[in-house]
């Protein structure tokens, strides 16, 4: 392949990975129109859902102003209160501020799952765009791709990876990058393969546009509905496998504001103090919560139920990941 090829074929992955996140940004948006928010609204859990999401990210990013301590603050003597006035929600065995911390952690959690989910639809989005549009040898080394990266079992990547580079959960969201990125391939690649019969695909090619605008203006817009669903959920399983490798100490480190440290620090104190270990644990559980009622809502609100194509969970992977794959909605 001559070097020229070799730039034009990455330009055109790259040009689709920015359209696949641009659009999944721009499907995020349809949600708060008027049509769709009605809808949206008869949704209860799923309205809730987004209320919390969206208080939690404004307190990530307000964290400095509604935190009301700052969280890496020690003082010893006044380790292990019981939540007061001062502490609404007690202090650690440092004596650092459980809310202050608890807000802070926001921001490592809500980051990771966010920034993890974007660098999956920018490969997984391409990947199963050109396999499907494209078929043949491409097609079956694509999916072939896929199949090896579906088969590793993350657990056991996060500890390979880490003990080669170190426990960092920028170290994790490298291992959930290259694993998770297959389920968006699939489900593109079906769409696309069923999109590229239709006729205002057949119109466009027969009126002389170029593969790349085909792909960009008419396969991606049409096919990015699910995948917005299946990026929403992605996010709250980001967040809670954040937590648990940061729980047993190969995500964030000590004394980084994260609720998997969190949950880690307070353990010991499961019987003296046992609210230590709760607010960590409520806020990974309201946030896995809110997305995952959101990703709900969105598939039912922005993939029609009259026969399209919808993304449905399967859980039945043996190392707890949630499996993806297309089916019809009766």
């Amino acid at each position: 392949m001559k070097i020229e090829e070799i730039d034009s074929c990455f330009t055109f992955l790259t040009a689709i990975a920015l359209k696949s996140v641009y659009l999944y940004l721009r499907g995020m948006v349809i949600v708060l129109k008027k049509s769709v928010l009605v809808k949206f609204k008869k949704k209860k859990l799923a309205a809730m859902g987004l209320v919390i999401i969206f208080i939690l990210i404004l307190m990530g990013i307000f964290a400095p102003v509604v935190s009301p301590h700052d969280p890496y603050a020690v003082d010893l003597t006044i380790k292990l209160l019981k939540p007061c006035a001062e502490f609404p929600l007690g202090t650690d065995q440092l004596g650092r501020c459980i809310l202050s911390r608890l807000i802070y952690g926001i921001r490592t959690s809500l980051t990771t799952a966010i920034f993890a989910t974007v660098f999956m639809l920018a490969i997984g989005v391409p990947l199963g765009i050109l396999a499907g549009y494209a078929g043949g040898w491409l097609d079956n080394i694509i999916m072939r791709l896929a199949d090896i990266a579906s088969t590793f079992p993350s657990g056991l990547c996060a500890l390979a990876i880490v003990g080669v580079w170190g426990a960092s959960v920028v170290n994790i969201m490298i291992v959930f990058v290259l694993l998770w990125w297959a389920p968006f391939a699939r489900i593109v690649r079906s769409i696309v393969i069923k999109l590229k019969e239709k006729e205002f695909v057949i119109a466009a090619v027969a009126s002389g546009s170029s593969r790349t605008s085909i792909i960009l203006k008419h396969i991606t817009l049409n096919a990015i509905s699910p995948v917005i669903v299946l990026a929403t959920l992605r996010i709250a399983a980001v967040i809670m496998h954040v937590a648990g490798f940061s729980f047993i100490g190969l995500g964030s480190q000590p004394p980084t504001a994260d609720w998997g440290v969190m949950l880690s620090d307070s353990r010991q104190y499961l019987i003296s103090d046992p609210l230590m270990l709760l607010w960590p644990g409520l806020a990974i559980m309201l946030a896995v919560f809110a997305f995952n009622m959101f990703g709900e809502g969105l598939n039912d609100v922005l993939i029609p139920s009259s026969g399209d194509i919808a993304a449905v969970k399967e859980d039945d992977c043996q190392d707890g990941r949630t499996a993806y794959s297309i089916n019809k909605k009766s």
